[in-house]
């Protein structure tokens, strides 16, 4: 039976809102969640939640980690903290994925130390979802790295190839470049390398992306290092707001709109849950060897309900095992092209003695549907 572990005692509302999120993932929709963390603070939040039918277990935990402590907290003093403990639980089959909205930083951390990544990834990547015209549009890394390589990139287009087919549901995600410019030439010198990189891998790749086209629906997957895709992020999530603010100061000023607000708040409300953070609840940490979903600290508790959904969708769709079997691939056709005895890969793949054949091989093998 599947099962999702999640950190009780993390983020700014915990462990009300978290255990409150829990238990409707539990109760709505029958999905089986291992809460960590203190256990007699999370017994008082269940017993006035009432019954759930046994699909909560709680696993105690005595540490928390702050949300202003070291990321390194989990691994050097708070070794029987919640997100370290619930991490512990994936790592040994216990679970299938960790959901936490506590410190994102101890997040990334006991996923990488405690879980694992899957072979051949060396940097995992947080990956966003934004609402676009059309549907969907995955964003990646939106702060898992600050410093990124051209392999690293390299790596997060295989990911969000993977991510947008299988639970976005994209048959043949469009892969897109977050530059300042269409054009090839522009950009720093490190993207302008990251495009070369990117035209050999053989995913669907349709060249530098600007910030417009995240909502323009004209591509499935942006790629982009975690510093800029984490201003690009906090920045979405702050326009939304505001405008949203904007739209009710604007609407409550006379008697005709407020008449106005009333006939269309049937539209408002569908709008609403387009933009609002908490209908996609958390960020995926793909390249992790399991499920990985960190959300806001101020998630509430729809957001971990969302959170939850995600990451069942994630372990059924075995999201993690496809990537793995993509990674295989790349650098065994890496390998195989440059004579790297004992199938040693490249740090770097943007040198020019990786040529056009490695993007054609694999790509075949990571572009096709499922």
């Amino acid at each position: 039976m599947m099962k999702i572990a999640v950190d009780a005692m993390g983020g700014d509302h915990a462990p009300r809102e978290i255990v409150t999120g829990a238990f409707r993932s539990a109760v709505d929709e029958g999905t089986s969640v291992i809460l960590v963390g203190q256990s007699e603070a999370i017994e008082r939040e269940l017993r006035r939640l009432g019954d759930h039918g046994g699909r909560l277990e709680v696993v105690h935990a005595d540490e928390v980690v702050a949300m202003d402590e070291p990321a390194i907290t989990p691994i050097r003093k708070k070794r029987r903290c919640s997100i370290r403990v619930a991490a512990e639980l994936v790592r040994d089959g216990s679970a299938q994925a960790v959901v936490s909205a506590g410190n994102t930083g101890a997040a990334m951390i006991v996923a990488k130390m405690i879980i694992g990544t899957v072979p051949g990834v060396d940097r995992p990547a947080l990956a966003a979802v934004f609402p676009n015209v059309a549907g969907h549009t995955v964003l990646l890394d939106v702060g898992a790295n600050v410093d990124s390589k051209l392999s690293h990139l390299r790596e997060f287009a295989v990911m969000g190839h993977f991510y947008a087919q299988t639970v976005i549901g994209t048959p043949t995600p469009r892969i897109g470049l977050l530059s300042i410019g269409e054009e090839a030439s522009k950009g720093t010198d490190f993207t302008r390398q990251v495009f070369k990189v990117l035209q050999q891998t053989g995913l669907n790749f349709v060249g530098n992306v600007e910030g417009r086209d995240l909502f323009e629906g004209t591509v499935d997957v942006v790629v982009c290092d975690g510093f800029v895709g984490n201003v690009v992020l906090k920045a979405a999530e702050s326009l939304a707001g505001v405008l949203s603010g904007m739209m009710r100061e604007e609407l409550g000023k006379s008697p005709r709109t407020r008449l106005g607000a009333v006939l269309a708040q049937p539209a408002f409300e569908r709008l609403r849950h387009r933009t609002d953070y908490r209908e996609y609840g958390a960020a995926p940490l793909l390249g992790i060897n399991g499920g990985c979903f960190i959300g806001h600290g101020r998630s509430n508790a729809r957001a971990i309900q969302t959170a939850v959904a995600g990451a069942v969708d994630f372990c059924r769709d075995r999201v993690h095992l496809k990537i793995a079997e993509a990674m295989a691939t790349l650098h065994q056709e890496e390998a195989r092209l440059l004579g790297a005895p004992g199938g040693e890969r490249l740090q770097d793949v943007g040198r020019q003695d990786v040529g056009q054949d490695v993007g054609q091989d694999v790509g075949h093998n990571v572009g096709e549907p499922g």
